[in-house]
């Protein structure tokens, strides 16, 4: 069984957000695009859509966000602590010394059942040798994880088994990004952190809690086994 077991019942608990984003420029219609087909300009993402300001570009937000991207890459993993699906305050430095797949999950998608699958597998495999699988949901992606914590919970559970460690549903791009996201993001990505493609895309972490590689949403668990090995025996 997982450290963080997380079949147990949940009070049932839902976050709502009323997001307003304006448009900065004097054109009163915003340029719209879908996330996987990001423009390389500026952009804001909310529900897997990309707000593109038309030709506005400001220099002390570049500036910041390189800044911003330089701290958080002399960070680890384990200077972030997270909700677990339960609502209760996780420290990731809890894994220190441990070989880290974080991915973000839902559960309509069409990778989800061989995403789930292969990850169940490969934790059952590799947890007794370091491996920790960190799952978080987020619902920005084609609306494909809109249950509640309960309902997600309760789905990863009785349908693949999931032992490994789900947490709460978070935003993965946007202004409202988890901060564990934005730094892996910085971590590994380009410039403003590289957004999140889509669902299941992943960060394989060594054991000093750093950004060692990062897969597309189409590169499957079983694909990173050979990768996972060597985090492990390092």
């Amino acid at each position: 069984m997982a450290s963080m077991g997380f079949c147990a019942s949940i009070p049932s608990s839902q976050k709502s957000f009323t997001r307003n984003l304006v448009n900065p420029s004097s054109s009163p219609i915003p340029c719209f695009g879908i996330s996987n087909e990001i423009s390389s300009k500026s952009s804001f993402v909310h529900h897997g859509f990309s707000l593109i300001s038309c030709g506005f570009q400001s220099k002390s937000i570049k500036t910041t966000a390189v800044v911003y991207a330089r701290a958080a890459t002399e960070k680890s993993i384990y200077d972030f602590s997270v909700k677990d699906i339960d609502g209760k305050d996780v420290s990731l430095s809890k894994f220190k010394g441990k070989t880290l797949l974080v991915v973000n999950v839902a559960s309509r998608c069409g990778l989800t059942t061989s995403n789930y699958t292969e990850l169940s597998r490969i934790y059952e495999k590799y947890k007794t040798q370091g491996l920790e699988i960190l799952a978080f949901p987020c619902n920005q992606f084609g609306f494909q994880e809109p249950g509640s914590n309960t309902e997600i919970k309760q789905f990863a559970c009785t349908r693949f088994r999931a032992e490994f460690p789900i947490f709460d549903k978070v935003d993965v791009n946007g202004p409202f990004t988890a901060p564990v996201y934005q730094f892996l993001k910085s971590s590994a990505g380009g410039f403003l952190g590289d957004l999140i493609k889509w669902n299941f895309e992943k960060f394989l972490v060594d054991k000093n809690g750093k950004v060692v590689e990062r897969y597309p949403p189409t590169t499957s668990p079983f694909q990173i086994e050979k990768d996972i090995q060597k985090l492990l025996a390092a």
